[in-house]
């Protein structure tokens, strides 16, 4: 039962005629959920790693974490709020008694958008709070930003707002609780993303048990962006409903709730002034970034990320960023894929082309030589983030030249003898990838012929099995169809942040790497007793063990299997296992640049992406063809963000227009052009293997360079900057 209301006093739940329904097993709200000790989930919205830049509070101010309840109590503070739960022996069952369940009302006043949210005489989300703001910080240095601009010859000034996006996964959320009484221990089973082990603590947390009893099950996820990464409440709705009534609870979201309820993400607004001196050099940037949290403290990652990312691959010598987060009526907001840079990296990018067509410069020509050069790495930004590699300009020079930016007026005037606008647009962006940074390995040689992998990673469709199985095959000789892969379950999995800040293959790989290493050190200790041979006389190569020098050799299984019986000595005997248990907080930075090329039909607004080249530098690339599908659904994405998507709430009411996909328009593979990718290999400094990621490029600079290029298209109408989304409506 959800509430069809934003704000509103629960004055009375009635649940009497809903418990005498036809197969109702149970009827809970959240006075169950109270007197049985239910928590709100413990979100740690905070980051946290000490290598990114931290959120300060101004003036000393503390931050607020809004909590979220599993279960609304005395209030509702957004559309779709989940306030009583209806157990019953079927769906159809389960639906019919949720609609004879009696709630009534007392609707208070709402807001929905950020700006609206911190004038005197806003509506409360909190009211215990006395304020909907939940962060005010602050980075950088304003003394010699407010210098810069005193000095500087021209300032761009753009107020924009990054429209509110959500993930429409193609597989909705679900779930299964099962309790088992005996051992006092829940069983849940999870559409997770974020990874079991962080699904796990939370659930435990909400459920008032030690982590101990709670085992959480996930296989592979038929998509996540982002969203799947926190805990949602349903998740704990299943394990506390399944030891009420002592049966196993299963949970499936509809689509039409899916809407209300999947975290939101975006909805970024900037106030922002870029200061350059005469000859188009970047002096200063500044800005006040606020974020719109919805009703819950979810994560502070996208505004922080953000912020410590404004200056882009760009030489800014200085800026001072203010950081805002607030609270309002509607689906709380978390990271979506690539939390927080592309809102800073169109709000960048848009300024930049400002400046240029304001001011006379050449779009390619003054980023080029804005760019923070190779011979400079390692790069300490102006807001203290220290960038370790990267060559920014060698990705321009070859993104421009791949889509032949030179011959584009020839097409520009092509497509004008057809009665279309054409435009180009680029941008550049970057990443900071950091993610949870533990991550665990345990590698076991069966002496069956199976080499399996236990990893706190987890796959949403980014083709892990194969990745991780050629890293090992590549390390230990052995085919791919000989490594099993095993993730997803808090019985095998003892930590990992699961899949998340392109975390997987960079932290992954290291771990898979040493457990590895240390399959390959005890295994020699194993062949040399049974080669009768000193272990540093011990070679390894293509899963076999030689002594230098002869052709006397053993197998890696047979090894495993010699490790299990009494041909070696006790001390070696036991499973062939490796392990690798590390911390890696050290962010890796990759980069991208993409060229776009647009046509507007005049007559109705519509806007056609016909060309889009990316250049992604992801560092070390493990197998290229993943990569480029994680590039091209990333610009799809984009794409999709700059041109169609947008989660809309009336400003009064905070009822959700855009609640189903008749509503929120999603791109498909026709209204898409072919993309053009290529990916570019400097390895990164801060992970041993070099690797930086390759997830979230496509899509980082995505927004910007699609309205870069719808701007350029309009240009002749004096068009200096557009909102997103870009529809046929706001192109009129």
């Amino acid at each position: 039962v959800r509430s069809p209301h934003a704000h509103a006093k629960v004055l009375k739940i009635d649940v009497a005629d809903a418990v005498d329904g036809p197969g109702v097993i149970a009827v809970l709200t959240g006075g169950d959920a109270a007197a049985d000790g239910l928590n709100p989930l413990p979100h740690s919205p905070v980051p946290a790693n000490p290598h990114e830049v931290p959120l300060r509070g101004r003036g000393g101010s503390a931050f607020f974490i809004a909590p979220h309840p599993v279960l609304a109590a005395d209030v509702v503070r957004y559309l779709g709020e989940p306030i009583a739960i209806v157990v019953a022996e079927t769906l159809a069952e389960a639906i019919d008694a949720a609609e004879r369940v009696e709630v009534v009302y007392e609707p208070l006043a709402a807001v929905a958008r950020s700006q609206d949210a911190l004038p005197p005489g806003a509506p409360l989300v909190w009211e215990q709070h006395g304020s909907n703001r939940c962060v005010d910080s602050e980075m950088g240095d304003k003394e010699a930003t407010e210098a810069a601009f005193v000095r500087a010859a021209h300032i761009v000034r753009l107020e924009t707002t990054i429209n509110r996006v959500t993930g429409v996964p193609m597989e909705l959320r679900a779930a299964i609780g099962v309790y088992d009484e005996p051992v006092r221990r829940f069983t849940v089973y999870t559409s997770a993303g974020g990874g079991v082990v962080r699904q796990r603590d939370d659930i435990a947390g909400a459920l008032g048990v030690s982590k101990d009893a709670v085992r959480v099950v996930s296989g592979d996820v038929g998509g996540k962006f982002g969203i799947r990464n926190s805990t949602c409440p349903e998740f704990v709705l299943a394990a506390w409903a399944a030891k009420r009534v002592g049966r196993p609870v299963k949970w499936v979201c509809e689509r039409r709730d899916a809407f209300l309820t999947d975290f939101h993400g975006r909805d970024l607004t900037s106030e922002a002034e870029l200061a350059l001196d005469e000859d188009g050099n970047l002096l200063a940037l500044r800005a006040v970034n606020t974020s719109n949290l919805g009703a819950s403290a979810i994560s502070f990652v996208p505004l922080a990320k953000g912020i410590a990312v404004s200056s882009s691959v760009y030489h800014i010598p200085t800026s001072y960023v203010r950081g805002v987060a607030v609270t309002t009526n509607t689906t709380p907001t978390s990271a979506y894929r690539s939390a927080g840079r592309p809102e800073v990296m169109f709000v960048l990018e848009r300024m930049i082309d400002i400046a240029c067509r304001r001011h006379g410069f050449d779009r390619l020509e003054l980023r080029q030589r804005n760019l923070v050069p190779p011979d400079a790495m390692p790069y300490r930004n102006p807001l203290g983030l220290i960038y370790d590699s990267g060559d920014y300009p060698a990705s321009l020079r070859r993104a421009s030249e791949l889509a032949d930016w030179a011959g584009f007026e020839v097409r520009r005037a092509e497509a004008r003898q057809r009665g279309r606008y054409r435009g180009i647009g680029v941008a550049n962006s970057i990443e900071l990838n950091t993610g949870a940074p533990r991550e665990r390995a345990e590698m076991r040689i069966d002496p069956s012929g199976i080499v399996e992998l236990v990893l706190g990673t987890m796959s949403a469709g980014q083709g892990h099995q194969t990745a991780f199985a050629q890293i090992v095959s590549e390390w230990l000789g052995v085919e791919l169809e000989q490594v099993r892969l095993v993730t997803g379950d808090t019985d095998r999995v003892q930590a990992g942040g699961g899949s998340a800040s392109a975390r997987s293959m960079r932290l992954g790989a290291w771990v898979t790497a040493k457990a590895a290493d240390e399959v390959v050190e005890k295994g020699r200790r194993i062949a040399g007793a049974m080669l009768e041979a000193a272990e540093e006389d011990i070679e390894f190569g293509r899963q076999c063990f030689a002594v230098k020098g002869t052709d006397r050799s053993v197998g890696l299984f047979e090894t495993a299997a010699a490790a299990l019986d009494n041909r070696i000595p006790a001390d070696l005997r036991g499973p062939l296992i490796g392990i690798s248990d590390q911390v890696m907080s050290l962010p890796s930075f990759a980069y991208t640049c993409a060229v776009c090329e647009v046509e507007i039909d005049p007559e109705t607004g519509f806007v056609e992406v016909v060309r889009y080249t990316s250049i992604d530098d992801c560092g070390r690339a493990v197998n290229p063809m993943l990569i480029h599908g994680q590039s091209h659904g990333g610009i799809a994405q984009g794409i999709g963000q700059a041109l169609w998507e947008e989660c809309i709430y009336d400003r009064d009411t905070g009822q959700l227009l855009s609640g189903s996909l008749m509503d929120y328009a999603l791109p498909r593979a026709d209204s898409l052009p072919l993309f053009q990718t290529e990916i570019s290999e400097v390895p990164s400094t801060t992970n041993p293997l070099g690797m930086r990621g390759g997830s979230e490029g496509g899509i980082t600079p995505g927004l910007a360079v699609v309205a870069n290029a719808i701007v350029d298209a309009l240009s002749g109408f004096g068009i200096e900057h557009i909102e997103l989304p870009a529809t046929p409506e706001r192109i009129w």
